[in-house]
């Protein structure tokens, strides 16, 4: 495993545990600047939709150097954004901290994902954006526990400023470990806005938002879930989240494996099982142990989708991967700012913490649908124009034939 995927890991963790940590301490956060629990839920949708205008945005600047002074610059971003979340003296404060840390967000992992894929041979690439988002699920596992352990007992403050110190740690090791590839050469954005027209790559950007957008319905109100429904203590809530963490790594792997194999047949699977799973959770939220086995279930689901959908996005934007790669990355958050805002409605309306849970069911299945239509059109497409499928398709020939045994 070459080194700079280790750095472009550790900046993923500290991207990760700055996106999630907020799920863990809104109750403190909405505490101290007294609002809502609804309206603190706005730092949740307020990163979400930077990470969404941030992608394109920075990812379309940053064809004008290389990819790794890119890096560099988007982790000093990350940095200042954390730094003014930490000693924000008001709540509007805090969320213009939040959205200068989201903007790093998208562009990190979009142009991340391309320099993993180049530093490994084409059979193992997959596997390659499995380990940079390995930094993502493990800061799940460790990072948003720990902030959220940190959050309640010193301040969540003290978090913040910890996660701009995680992000001085992923700088430096771009910078050491990181090879400075020559700026991709012929990039001009015309050519990359192009990948845009291709129908498969919006299928699998609009089951991105869908599929993901399940997970965080539910994810985003888990702290007033599991304390009011499920009647775990506040401090269990750090817990709660370390068994989403490890779910979401296992999954993360798993998808990484069969990305490679069968892709189309490991989205059918995990988006299917995850509708069920969160459709579930409305009963098993009202049982510790059953609402704690669920909360593993949606997180190994919800990340078994993410090297798949991310490969999927790459291989259908060939030759223009760069920007493709970075807005599928917007397209998770808003997954994340669409199903936070949805689950806010539902609990506003006074339907309860479990109701987001119904919300989460629907985006999950629409995504399975979806991908169902998309694995539909390719075999259209590739039966229309026999011996050149792979030309009107733009997809690649192992996924030719997952999609042909479909």
């Amino acid at each position: 495993m070459p080194l700079a995927l280790l750095a472009l890991a550790i900046g993923a963790f500290g991207i990760g545990t700055t996106e999630f940590v907020i799920t863990g301490l809104l109750p403190e956060v909405a505490g101290d600047y007294g609002v809502s629990i609804p309206t603190a839920g706005y730092l949740v949708t307020g990163y979400a939709l930077g990470v969404m205008f941030g992608a394109p945005l920075m990812t379309v600047l940053g064809t004008k150097i290389s990819r790794k002074r890119m890096l560099m610059l988007l982790m000093g971003l990350f940095i200042a954004g954390n730094l003014l979340s930490a000693f924000a003296p008001a709540f509007s404060v805090m969320l213009i901290g939040r959205i200068v840390a989201s903007l790093a967000h998208g562009a990190f992992f979009g142009i991340g994902s391309v320099v993993a894929a180049d530093l490994v041979a084409p059979d193992k690439r997959a596997g390659a954006i499995a380990m940079m988002f390995t930094g993502l699920t493990v800061a799940n596992v460790v990072g948003v526990p720990l902030g959220t352990l940190v959050g309640q007992s010193v301040g969540w403050r003290v978090t913040f400023g910890l996660v701009a110190a995680l992000g001085v740690i992923g700088l430096v090791g771009i910078a050491r470990l990181v090879p400075d590839m020559p700026k991709p050469e012929g990039v001009h954005l015309r050519h990359e806005l192009a990948a845009f027209k291709n129908v498969q790559v919006l299928l699998a950007m609009a089951m991105t938002v869908l599929g993901f957008g399940g997970v965080f319905a539910a994810i985003t109100y888990i702290a007033p879930m599991m304390t009011h429904v499920a009647g775990f203590a506040d401090g269990s809530v750090t817990w709660l989240l370390v068994l989403f963490g490890l779910g979401m790594v296992g999954g993360n792997l798993v998808g990484g494996k069969f990305a490679d194999r069968a892709l189309m047949p490991m989205l059918y699977v995990s988006l299917g099982a995850l509708a069920v799973v969160l459709a579930l959770f409305t009963v098993t939220a009202h049982d510790k142990l059953l609402s704690a086995i669920t909360v593993v279930l949606i997180g190994a689901l919800g990340f078994a989708t993410v090297p798949p959908l991310q490969k999927r996005v790459l291989d259908q934007a060939h030759g223009a991967p760069t920007l493709a790669s970075a807005v599928n990355i917007g397209a998770f958050n808003l997954g994340n700012a669409l199903s936070a805002w949805l689950g806010g409605l539902v609990i506003a309306a006074g339907l309860g913490y479990t109701a987001p849970n119904w919300v989460g069911a629907a985006l999950a299945a629409g995504a399975l649908v979806l991908a169902l239509l998309s694995a539909a059109l390719e075999r259209r497409a590739g039966g229309s124009s026999t011996g050149s499928s792979t030309v009107v398709t733009g997809a690649a020939p192992g996924e030719q034939r997952a999609a042909a045994h479909h």
